[in-house]
């Protein structure tokens, strides 16, 4: 069942191709593009089933064993993010349907959005670090494509900024990847493992370690290299904002969380301490950020931020506990975070205008749009019985447990800080009176079926992982024993135990 893993990359990419071919039909495009991510979703769903069942599925490319070859590898940590993946792409696909313009889907949106899975499924499943950075730019090289589409001088300029910052990420990251082979000779993960626990230079595996650290954590987001994200992610397409948010920062945490788990775990009183460092802060101004804003997708774009330092929190704890709660707390924000940045764009629909002093009434024309919008943002907050309460509370309880009380007392402030800036949003776009609004009233624009399905859905899950999470507990404890047994990763890849 090793074939599995190859499914995830080619779905999107023959799908992306597909588009190509019908360049010139949008109706075409919409077809295929619905069907290959129903696709991908299912493909995930029995990928994470293989991988409970057997643990860990490898796949040797062009029959060279590993160290020598390229190798694919699902553990459980990869297949979670997989089928995220699928969700996020059916759930962007099904607003995409309504709400792109002719224009955008003719300049190639539906192509760049499948290469962009292709990237993103590349690199949750490779086991060849420069394979990880080829699967990087994949993805970095299809966001910029949507990003820039329609050509409007604010999406120019947040592009830039992302491209810009993103290249230099890029290259720290093949520094690093430079520096590691002539140190170890190897570039398959699993052999790098093996080679970097025998290392007798600590200082430089430390050295390598920073190295990898910023230049993952400026993918994912971190305190101080974050300030590309909301300088961009609320310049494009709602249904772009929405995709990006769900999954590009993500592939960076995901990233943080194989390296530190597998890789650098000989002097964890280092690499992990400055992780909690960087997750305190990255939390803190986060969420201080999106206070200070009033528009809509740009608070939502800095609480990304806030929230990327509880999953943070979680590695740097590094504890059995603290992992399930950083894995968790990725599958609770991902579902979250892509609704609420779906729900932002119905209310632009509506009101024509992100600015929240010019918003008002949502509540008294759509209330079930506003109960969509409070599910997504108390569960963002972490409020009982929703997702992220328990999401924030199993990753406390590992502060706590791990005698991190400072640590423990910034994440529930951030918390507190979260609710204020969930329910201002709510205050003035939701419940305010329209004639209060600075601008134009509620408009009657039709919100279609397309565009309100994926909030429905999406909210629902929220809900129901709220209500009946344990089974999603479970493989996240799963996961993090594999994290902290690196033994079998290495076995499964390498054929021999550690």
């Amino acid at each position: 069942m090793s074939n599995l893993l190859f499914l995830p990359i080619v779905v999107p990419l023959l799908s992306g191709a597909l588009c190509l071919a019908f360049w010139r039909s949008e109706r075409w495009q919409k077809r295929i593009t619905l069907a290959g991510t129903l696709i991908y979703a299912l493909v995930s769903v029995n990928l994470l089933q293989r991988t409970l069942e057997e643990g860990y599925l490898v796949l040797q490319m062009g029959q060279w064993p590993a160290p020598f070859g390229i190798s694919l590898v699902s553990d459980v940590l990869s297949a979670i993010m997989i089928v995220l993946t699928g969700v996020v792409s059916v759930a962007g696909t099904l607003y995409s349907m309504a709400s792109v313009p002719n224009r955008h889907i003719h300049f190639g949106y539906f192509p760049l959005l499948h290469f962009l899975l292709v990237g993103v499924s590349g690199a949750f499943l490779t086991g060849d670090i420069f394979n990880l950075f080829v699967w990087f730019e994949v993805m970095l090289l299809s966001s910029f494509g949507l990003l820039t589409l329609g050509g409007e001088r604010a999406q120019m300029e947040g592009a830039i900024k992302y491209v810009t910052i993103n290249l230099f990420s890029s290259a720290i990251f093949l520094t690093a990847i430079g520096l590691l082979y002539g140190m170890a000779g190897s570039l398959n993960m699993a052999d790098l493992a093996t080679k970097l626990a025998e290392a007798d230079n600590a200082g430089l595996v430390n050295i390598l370690a920073l190295l990898f650290m910023a230049s993952f954590g400026i993918k994912a987001g971190v305190f101080p290299l974050f300030f590309w994200l909301p300088a961009s992610y609320h310049t494009p397409l709602v249904a772009v904002s929405a995709v990006f948010a769900g999954l590009l920062t993500k592939v960076g945490v995901y990233a943080l969380y194989r390296v530190f788990s597998l890789l650098f775990i000989s002097d964890t009183d280092f690499t992990h301490t400055l992780l909690l460092w960087i997750g305190v802060l990255t939390m803190v101004t986060g969420v201080f950020g999106a206070a200070a804003q009033f528009e809509f997708r740009r608070i939502l774009s800095f609480h990304i931020i806030s929230q990327i330092g509880y999953m943070i929190l979680g590695l740097a704890l590094f504890t059995p506990l603290a992992l399930v709660g950083g894995v968790f707390y990725i599958m609770h924000h991902i579902l979250v975070k892509t609704n609420l940045f779906l729900v932002s764009g119905l209310t632009y629909r509506l009101l024509g205008t992100h600015e929240l002093q010019k918003m008002g009434g949502v509540y008294r024309h759509r209330p079930w749009l506003a109960v969509g919008f409070l599910v997504s943002a108390m569960s963002l907050a972490g409020l009982p019985p929703l997702s992220g309460f328990f999401a924030k509370f199993v990753v406390i309880q590992a502060g706590v447990e791990a005698s991190s009380w400072w640590a423990t007392g910034f994440a529930l402030l951030v918390g507190l800080l979260t609710l204020y800036s969930m329910i201002k949003i709510w205050a003035e776009v939701f419940w305010k009176a329209p004639e209060a609004a600075a601008g134009p009233l509620l408009t009657e624009k039709p919100l279609t079926f397309w565009m309100t399905l994926p909030v429905i859905l999406l909210a629902l899950m929220t809900v129901s992982i709220g209500i009946w999470g344990e089974p999603l507990l479970q493989i996240a404890r799963l996961s993090a024993e594999q994290l902290l047994n690196p033994a079998g990763y290495i076995e499964a890849v390498l054929g021999v135990r550690s």
